[in-house]
């Protein structure tokens, strides 16, 4: 019963569209889980209109109606047909997202050597972030107020041995794959959108690589680790060459760690979390209390992915807006198991949706 006070808070605010006022806005973030196994077969699904999982995440979508989010786990193309058709299906149902940002990712990018040390190249632990075809499980920034791509940055090349007291050396990379592992699995964005009075909100965006799913060198711990503390070594100006980002801003996207739960190296994280340039609006939901592991030290409600067993529910997912900017609610969509939302959450992704409404200065 630790999240019962800020559960009912939670559960009293509707999932439904915001009131208009000028802006107010509703910030989200979702990895959405729209990746296949080969190129083209995600646009197949979505412009078939016949795909569950498609139908849901629509669903899912309108019922919230962000006027930014960003998505994870998305495949990307080149043409960007996918991120169009679902636009377009978006747009149909009665969310028009007139701008969106999605330059290639790092997932599936070739390095061109043996990335991995298995004394091969080209296989998907050769690409600069995990992924069997270029842009597997990429992400997009859709945004019902104008996106200035054309100011954005787009830090994904940025190399790993660069982070200033970043954890390479011990990853167990050869040298010369240290001369060209990028840091980022997916991609470190800064997108700015302006708001109806003209100021600019950046958005800093990003989806880590898991802290698993390597041996004794700890190389995915320590390159996730290393992918959140870009954005501390960034607003302390410490990233070499990059410009100062200034308030307003969120960091949002996919962490892929849980602060007091996964695998992984939390220090990075916790250190974000607790930064006093950014607030935690900490978004609870019903379902993930009701889903609560035994095991687990973090607050259940908290929870935004549901891994099964193990690891079981993690807080995986954020959104992390500057404190100068006003949080008037927040939430997880997990909606208790007999909700009419539940079957359409279920069906569209393992993760859940975390949405933060502010008010901008």
């Amino acid at each position: 019963m630790r999240a019962a006070a800020r559960i009912l808070a939670i559960m009293a605010l509707p999932v439904l569209p915001h009131p208009a006022r000028a802006e107010a806005l509703r910030l989200a973030t979702w990895d959405i889980g729209f990746h296949r196994d080969g190129p083209g077969l995600m646009l197949r699904d979505i412009e078939a209109g016949k795909d569950r999982q498609v139908a849901a995440a629509v669903a899912v979508l309108v019922r919230l109606h962000p006027d930014i989010v960003l998505l994870t786990g998305i495949d990307w193309d080149h043409e960007g047909r996918a991120l169009d058709a679902l636009r377009a299906r978006l747009k149909s149902a009665g969310l028009d997202y007139g701008w969106s940002y999605a330059p290639r990712p790092n997932t599936g990018r070739a390095s061109g050597i043996d990335l991995d040390g298995d004394g091969r190249t080209g296989g998907p632990g050769d690409a600069q972030g995990y992924g069997t075809f270029s842009g597997a499980k990429g992400m997009a920034l859709l945004s019902r107020l104008p996106i200035e791509a054309g100011r954005a940055r787009d830090y994904s090349a940025f190399l790993w041995t660069d982070l200033p007291d970043g954890l390479i050396a011990g990853a167990g990379l050869s040298e010369a794959a240290r001369k060209v592992q990028r840091l980022s699995n997916t991609g470190h964005w800064v997108v700015p959108v302006r708001l109806g009075s003209g100021e600019v909100l950046s958005i800093l965006a990003f989806a880590a690589t898991p802290p698993v799913f390597d041996g004794p060198e700890d190389r995915n711990g320590r390159r996730n680790h290393d992918e959140t503390a870009f954005w501390l070594d960034l607003l302390d100006g410490r990233i070499p060459g990059a410009a100062p980002v200034t308030q307003p801003f969120a960091i949002m996207g996919e962490a892929a760690l849980d602060a007091e739960d996964s695998e992984g190296r939390p220090e990075a994280l916790q250190r974000l979390l607790a930064d006093p340039r950014l607030s935690d609006p900490l978004p609870a939901s019903p379902g993930g209390a009701e889903a609560a592991d035994a095991t687990h030290r973090g607050d259940p409600g908290l929870d935004t992915a549901d891994y099964g067993d193990p690891p079981g529910n993690l807080r995986v997912d954020y959104v992390l807006p500057s404190s100068d900017l006003a949080v008037t609610g927040a939430g997880v969509v997990w909606p208790l198991s007999g909700d009419d939302l539940a079957a359409d959450v279920r069906a569209a992704s393992r993760h859940r949706l975390i949405w933060v409404d502010i008010v901008a200065p």
